[in-house]
C-alpha cells in the first residue's frame, strides 16, 4: 500500500463541505421561488392566509440569501 493513499491521508471533510454548499444553494433557490410565487397570489389568497400586500412586498423584495 502506498503511503499517499493511506486512510489517514484522505480529506474526509470535502464531501461535508460540498453537501453544505449544495444545501445552501438549494435553500436560496427555494427562497427565490417561494417569494416569486407569493408575489403572484391573488387578493383572495392573501386574505385567506392573513397576509397583507405590505407583507408580500417586504418579503418579495428581500434578496434570496436573507432568511
Amino acid at each position: 500500500m502506498s503511503i499517499f493513499t493511506h486512510e489517514s491521508m484522505i480529506n474526509h471533510h470535502r464531501s461535508g463541505v460540498l453537501s453544505q454548499v449544495a444545501e445552501t444553494f438549494r435553500v436560496w433557490q427555494e427562497r427565490y421561488r417561494s417569494r416569486r410565487e407569493l408575489a403572484q397570489w391573488s387578493d383572495r389568497d392573501l386574505h385567506d392566509a392573513g397576509i397583507s400586500w405590505s407583507d408580500v412586498a417586504y418579503e418579495a423584495e428581500k434578496p434570496f440569501w436573507r432568511a
